[in-house]
């Protein structure tokens, strides 16, 4: 049998020293916003778009990268991992994570998406049960790099 690879985008959003998570339904399990990259779309345009769907949130995707002009070419967003992760034995996804900022913590996800998002500071992040194993490790990641001192 053969293995399907897909690409997906990830974003892993802070508000206020707060990362979002939400309970994936089929899965079970806590994790960031993302989903599938459509056919023509950029990984940083399906990290946005999915933030919109999921989670009803206009976000900042953070760059670390110094933008060059570079002429014609278009310059991408870098995520800040990518990641090849086993859904089943005959399934992966390769996953472009991506960090953002919100300005906002209201939460407002189209209809059908799940409404079960909740906004985990630090500390309730290490105690989380149920999340995906990298979950923890990255949203502590994004909590660090993006924190604020305006709370």
């Amino acid at each position: 049998m053969e293995i399907t690879k897909h690409f997906t985008a990830t974003t892993y959003i802070v508000y206020k020293n707060k990362v979002l998570l939400h309970l994936h339904k089929k899965l079970g399990i806590w994790i960031p916003v993302g989903g599938h990259i459509d056919r023509d779309e950029l990984p940083q345009e399906a990290a946005l778009r999915e933030a919109k769907e999921e989670a009803g949130l206009d976000i900042k995707l953070y760059n670390p990268d110094k933008q060059m002009d570079l002429g014609e070419v278009k310059q991408l967003l870098r995520p800040m991992h990518v990641l090849l992760e086993n859904i089943n034995q005959f399934h992966q996804h390769i996953d472009s994570v991506y960090y953002a900022t919100s300005e906002s913590d209201v939460l407002n996800p189209q209809n059908g998406e799940t409404t079960n998002l909740k906004w985990f500071d630090a500390e309730e992040v290490k105690n989380l049960e149920g999340a995906s194993g990298n979950t923890k490790p990255i949203s502590l990641e994004a909590l660090e790099l993006l924190k604020t001192n305006d709370v």
